[in-house]
């Protein structure tokens, strides 16, 4: 068997670092010049990017344009302040189900809600494998009563608050930022850290998370990992790896 597979939206993530020139005389924003520029693959290959800095076998499903569906983010290079982000439209054909093959120890879903997985293609996944961990942007509610984990981050679980089962509530790995995350009411904190850039370290948190629990099937420590994965990201400007 297999390790870990991915499924779930992928995209590429591009920076470009720029210097203020000036103010614009006819619109108050800054000119900018450019400097300099990074890209690497984003959402859910990212996920799996992460992954694979700590183990060998990482498989993904995701859809076949990624490479055409940016995040353009302009950065000011001295301070990373953001100035903007331009996104390309994000089309995707759906999931075709009968493409996953189920031989994996874990399953990841990483449904950044952009047409690739639907809520019946994630609930028919999750009736097929018995370790699901999900990182979802949609609205919780019956369909993900079969996974394992669910990972939200504190937007995310105050959109689904309201629906939120008993079932659905011990399965929630809520991350909070600078205030740790929660699980079955318990907070896990994490060490202060200087933020530079918070760029994927959701990806991070839910990759380091998935990779300590393949290795002890603890998921109390394996929250500690994450929070200290995701706390080390975040002190590194653009998306970083763990």
């Amino acid at each position: 068997m297999k390790d870990i597979l991915v499924i779930g939206e992928s995209c590429k993530d591009i920076f470009i670092y720029c210097d203020v020139i000036k103010l614009c005389p006819d619109v108050p924003i800054p000119v900018l010049s450019v400097l300099n520029k990074t890209e690497n693959s984003g959402m859910a290959k990212n996920v799996q990017q992460n992954i694979l800095t700590k183990v060998k076998n990482c498989d993904i499903i995701t859809n076949n344009n990624w490479k055409t569906i940016t995040k353009t983010r302009y950065m000011h290079e001295k301070t990373n302040h953001a100035f903007f982000r331009v996104d390309t439209s994000h089309v995707m054909e759906p999931l075709d189900l009968d493409t996953i093959d189920y031989n994996y120890k874990i399953v990841v879903i990483s449904d950044y809600n952009k047409g690739f997985l639907s809520e019946d293609a994630i609930e028919t996944i999750c009736a097929n494998h018995n370790l699901v961990f999900i990182d979802t942007k949609k609205i919780l509610g019956k369909w993900v009563n079969k996974c394992k984990f669910i990972k939200i981050n504190n937007y995310e679980y105050n959109n689904s608050k309201s629906r939120l089962t008993p079932i659905l509530k011990n399965k929630i790995i809520h991350t909070d930022g600078e205030n740790g995350c929660y699980f079955k009411n318990k907070n896990y904190p994490v060490a202060r850290a200087e933020i530079k850039d918070t760029s994927g370290a959701g990806d991070s948190f839910m990759a380091s998370l998935v990779v300590k629990y393949l290795e002890t099937s603890d998921i109390n420590k394996s929250i500690v990992y994450a929070n200290q994965c995701a706390s080390e990201v975040v002190k590194h400007r653009g998306v970083s790896l763990i």
